[in-house]
């Protein structure tokens, strides 16, 4: 495999956290600890199943999530955060305060500007919380 090279730091941050669903997935996780899949699915308002298991197999390889599998019947799997993913969450929370604090506004702007990815449809609302961390 050929080692990729980057033209900043921005873009190599996004080339693990690209997407619209990656750090939505790194948030829950943050909030409610380990997940099984179906719980994940639960916790991130609008996923379809396919794009929850494609993202986690990225996030997987990018060493942003553990996937642990219990030898039990019926299969267990969970997900949790890495030690990498937890650093990279630490530095995305400036941006998540920064979405709280602007929330309404950003909700005001529509198709325009909260819409551009394509996300308009889902309602806006805190997360529970859970240690320190945002709403």
């Amino acid at each position: 495999m050929r080692k990729r090279t980057f033209t900043c730091g921005f873009d190599a941050a996004l080339a693990v956290v690209g997407g619209k669903w990656k750090i939505l997935i790194l948030w829950a996780l943050h909030c409610e600890g380990p997940l099984r899949f179906g719980a994940l699915r639960r916790a991130v308002d609008g996923i379809s199943e396919r794009v929850l298991i494609n993202q986690l197999k990225e996030m997987e390889a990018s060493q942003l999530v553990h996937r642990e599998e219990f030898p039990q019947v019926p299969p267990k799997v969970e997900y949790s955060l890495t030690a990498f993913g937890t650093s990279l969450l630490d530095v995305l929370m400036p941006l998540g305060e920064w979405g709280t604090a602007n929330m309404e506004r950003i909700a005001s702007l529509g198709a325009g500007g909260a819409g551009a990815g394509g996300r308009e449809e889902v309602p806006v609302r805190p997360r529970p919380r859970r240690g320190d961390g945002l709403r």
